[in-house]
């Protein structure tokens, strides 16, 4: 039996090197005698692994799929006992079934997940509940904030850099019965000996109890919920904690004094209001039968979902008797955010190549398949998601509307989802490239590239080669457009 000493208070790497040296010493999960050892005075020594046997040369290299890592990284913060001898029989299981982890209903693999979710909850408790006091002192001209914390594993350390980036601007030290998280402005620093509570106050704890009180409402109140989601550990360092249980206990006389008070009259200022709004000039609403009102009435699309998580409708623009449509996809990142098409960087490609091609934007009408971004949330980005035929098709409406009032003479696709939105054509766009389609009212389609296209192009010759032939149909297409406008 081999006994492996750690100090177990959440260093991934303490574990995982130890592991590596188990493992290349074909020490199986059963001879392996995980251990942990005091904080002391060694622990500032060379933390150096205790004495294993030599590895053996005949033993295969360790592998393991991605998702090992965060899982292992999450449960050697938690505190039972037993994670270290769990991760490693995973690990040496892992070596002969690399589809391990897919199966939900193994013992070791639900118990695994099960230790890294307490351990994810447990950080975003730390995240939601940490509360900064200030101290006396300044270093260099930067306050100074103290904030003590109580979690149920070991998480400082994994949680510590949220609050480097929150609160970068100012000096601070997280103490827990865990450890002790510190931030001078250049360092972040983490100490594994338990951290002490000096219970000091500050002139805001005031102000917390003030704000608590006042949007705690009696009517809503739900103890079980409050008690799962808040558990006493969490509360009872907030300086709001004892107004709770006598909140608690008068909330059902509060409530039925809430019932029992008799409406009022609305305060005098609202009078005032009504009466300035109806003094005030009415103003008509844009034309029907023109863009404009056509943009106008978009604004309040719920059509699909889209609308729900978008910031706002992305219209077209340009001139509403421009002799060229180019159709997109949807809007992005940015065009969502500043509600024109084509401003991000793929519009950007855009303009670079209707320059080289001689063809000034603002005389195209521009606009999109579908008029709401659609997307991904991953953490702080937005991730593009391709609109699903469903969404194409409630936005058709749209499209169509533009169209009729445009009447351009030449209509360019930009990528797959605009000609499918425009022509129903469900072939692919290398196919359609280049090929004039004729549509109802003797409109020509024109199908090519989208611009984005060619930002997701890895080798550099290739994408040289793409934007080269973009140009060319650009130039196609307003070589299109002036025999078009000479025929009339």
């Amino acid at each position: 039996m081999q006994t492996i000493p750690l100090f177990g208070r959440g260093d991934f790497a303490e574990w995982r090197d130890a592991a590596r040296a188990l493992a290349a010493a074909g020490i199986s999960p059963r001879e392996a005698d995980w251990r942990i050892r005091g904080l002391d005075d060694e622990l500032f020594a060379a933390n150096a692994l205790p004495d294993l046997p030599k590895p053996d040369k005949r033993a295969q290299p360790l592998t393991v799929p991605s998702a090992f890592l965060p899982l292992a990284e999450a449960v050697v913060c938690h505190t039972e006992p037993g994670r270290f001898h769990l991760l490693y029989r995973l690990l040496w299981r892992l070596q002969s079934d690399r589809r391990l982890l897919e199966l939900d209903a193994d013992k070791d693999v639900a118990w695994a997940r099960l230790l890294a979710r307490n351990v994810n909850r447990d950080s975003h408790k730390m995240t939601a509940f940490v509360r900064f006091k200030e101290i006396a002192g300044d270093t260099n001209g930067r306050r100074r904030f103290f904030a003590w914390f109580e979690p149920s594993h070991f998480v400082v350390a994994r949680t510590a850099p949220f609050f480097r980036r929150r609160f970068a601007d100012m000096d601070w030290i997280i103490a827990t019965p865990n450890g002790t998280a510190s931030w001078d402005g250049e360092s972040l620093l983490f100490d594994p000996r338990p951290g002490e509570n000096p219970g000091h106050g500050d002139p805001t704890d005031d102000l917390w109890r003030t704000y608590y009180a006042s949007i705690f409402n009696p009517a809503r109140l739900k103890l079980k919920a409050m008690q799962a989601e808040m558990p006493k550990k969490y509360w009872r360092n907030l300086p709001e904690a004892d107004l709770i249980p006598g909140m608690i206990a008068n909330a059902e006389a509060n409530v039925r004094a809430m019932a029992e008070q008799a409406a009022k009259d609305p305060p005098l200022f609202h009078y005032r209001l009504q009466e300035t709004a109806q003094a005030m000039p009415r103003i008509e609403p844009v034309g029907a039968g023109t863009i404009e009102a056509l943009r106008e009435e978009a604004r309040g699309c719920t059509r699909c979902p889209l609308h729900c998580m978008a910031t706002q409708t992305v219209f077209g623009e340009g001139p509403q008797s421009a002799p060229l449509m180019m159709v997109g996809e949807q809007p992005g990142d940015q065009e969502d955010l500043a509600g024109r098409p084509f401003v991000g960087p793929a519009g950007k490609v855009f303009d670079a190549v209707l320059k080289e091609a001689g063809l000034a934007r603002d005389a195209v009408y521009l606009t999109n398949a579908v008029k709401h971004f659609k997307y991904e949330p991953r953490g702080k980005r937005r991730i593009h998601e391709k609109p699903n035929k469903g969404e194409i098709d409630h936005c058709r409406w749209w499209l169509a509307k533009e169209v009729e009032l445009i009447k351009p003479r030449l209509i360019v696709s930009l990528g797959a989802t605009a000609l499918h939105a425009l022509s129903g054509e469900g072939k692919p766009l290398g196919q359609m490239r280049g090929k004039t389609i004729t549509m109802q009212g003797n409109i020509v389609l024109y199908p090519t590239i989208h611009p984005s296209y060619l930002l997701r192009l890895p080798d550099e010759a290739e994408r040289r080669r793409q934007h080269a032939l973009f140009v060319d149909d650009i130039r196609r297409v307003r070589e299109l457009v002036e025999s078009l406008e000479a025929l009339r």
